[in-house]
């Protein structure tokens, strides 16, 4: 949008003619060093924060405020990633003290508000919108993922956050030795119990058929890194736990994807997204990493086990994604995998990466795009699921997949697991795939069309949290 006609749809909104004025004549086209744009494009982003801050919040805007406050974000927005596009590498290298540092994804947004004020929002700018519902929010992460995306895209600095989120949590160490000890783990959300040379990983959120949200994600890569790295055993094995609707009621179910009721209610932030991706979904498929040396399967070697997923009833949306990382999956005869990213209006993960891998091209985008569901005991489901079984067999079938995995010992299993690997996905493909989904799942997950989808295919005004 042009300098004249963004002042003209400022001042229609009511804002004085002045600051709009000066707002829009200040915005640097170009980029320099960091020092430089630093404060040329932060004085530019304060003045349209202020600008924002003084039209109503929006559920209460007409359509003259509305207007004014989308192109008060959109122009924002694209100077940021200008500003990204030149100097994220940098920025990067500020953050992590010329990379001798590891920092989490979801630590590293949040410096980054510190080091280059309005580039991306602080905590109390996100605070600020996580009590409001999804469709009243302003979509301030958005800017996260244009950040993130650009982190990502450069070599360098995006393998190095790979390797960040591919550690071990540092709140890993405490359950990690409980369960050593113990060979038991609750963490509300997840329970581990080791059987033998196995561990049992279970989803536990019964009341929402063991779907995904910001109360489970910690828990699931703390379990992950626990799983992994404990030494009595060689293998896991994820399966959903028994769940509460009356419809399902007392069943097992591996899971029904991300809570869509959290997200309506805006109860899951942006950083979930690439937070689930970068963490326990990658640790699952490539293992956890040592300090020393990135998990690339050729220079440098992660800590890393075989995993089985025992899928009852239905693996939907994310769940099914999981199972695209799986070294193995058993099915129950009557269960299904479906991916509504459609219905649901998010991008599904990495599955428009993984999933054309195993069932073609054709039948990943009928899945992906057109809703197609996937029986597991059908030629499709049979090329994701590994052993179709009766629902009452399945805890033997599982003990009897578990043997023959580890009959030969893990170290076959896991030299054919980085064999298979390589060739499939190496951690700069994986890296530049989640580039891509950083930035498009931010938009994604502010659209307009995410509420309504939400509205008419999930009835979510009408659920609770």
């Amino acid at each position: 949008m042009s300098g004249p006609s963004v002042i003209d749809v400022l001042t229609s909104a009511g804002l004085p003619s002045h600051d709009a004025m000066n707002w829009a004549s200040s915005e640097p086209l170009g980029t320099q060093d960091l020092a430089s744009d630093r404060s040329a494009y932060g004085d530019y982003w304060a003045a349209g924060a202020r600008l924002l801050s003084a039209l109503p919040k929006r559920p209460a805007r007409n359509a003259s405020e509305r207007t004014a406050a989308e192109a008060i974000l959109s122009v924002t927005r694209a100077a940021r990633d200008r500003f990204s596009a030149a100097h994220a590498r940098t920025v990067y290298d500020e953050l992590t003290a010329g990379y001798s540092r590891f920092v989490r994804l979801e630590e590293l947004v949040y410096m980054a508000a510190d080091v280059v004020p309005g580039l991306v929002p602080s905590q109390h700018e996100v605070a600020a919108e996580a009590a409001l519902d999804q469709r009243d929010k302003d979509g301030v992460e958005i800017d996260q993922g244009l950040f993130i995306s650009r982190i990502l895209a450069d070599e360098r600095a995006g393998l190095h956050l790979c390797h960040a989120m591919l550690l071990p949590r540092g709140d890993s160490a405490e359950p990690a030795a409980r369960f050593a000890a113990e060979g038991t783990l609750d963490l509300g959300a997840v329970r581990l119990e080791r059987h033998g040379r196995t561990v049992h990983l279970t989803a536990a959120h019964p009341r929402f058929l063991n779907a995904e949200d910001d109360t489970t994600l910690d828990a699931m890569e703390i379990a992950t890194d626990v799983a992994i790295l404990d030494p009595a055993s060689e293998i896991v094995v994820m399966r959903g736990g028994p769940v509460e609707h009356p419809k399902y009621r007392d069943r097992p179910i591996f899971g029904a994807g991300i809570n869509l009721t959290h997200l309506y209610r805006g109860a899951i932030p942006y950083i979930w997204f690439p937070r689930r991706e970068l963490g326990y979904v990658h640790k699952i498929f490539r293992g956890v990493a040592r300090p020393d040396a990135l998990p690339d399967d050729v220079s440098g070697f992660g800590i890393e086990k075989p995993w089985v997923a025992a899928v009852d009833t239905f693996a939907i949306g994310g769940h099914c994604q999981i199972l695209l990382v799986m070294d193995y999956v058993i099915a129950a005869a009557d269960a299904f995998m479906t991916l509504p990213a459609r219905k649901e209006g998010i991008i599904p993960g990495l599955a428009n990466l993984r999933l054309p891998r195993f069932v073609g091209d054709r039948i990943a985008r009928q899945a992906i795009q057109y809703e197609r569901r996937l029986p597991c005991d059908t030629p499709e489901g049979r090329l994701i699921c590994d052993e179709i079984v009766a629902p009452q067999d399945m805890a033997a079938s599982i003990a009897r997949v578990v043997a023959g995995l580890t009959s030969s010992g893990a170290v076959g299993a896991i030299g054919n697991r980085r064999a298979l690997r390589i060739g499939a996905e190496s951690i700069d493909l994986f890296r530049r795939a989640v580039s891509l989904y950083a930035r498009e799942q931010a938009f994604c997950h502010f659209s307009p069309a995410l509420i309504s989808n939400l509205e008419r295919n999930w009835d979510a005004q009408n659920r609770k949290l």
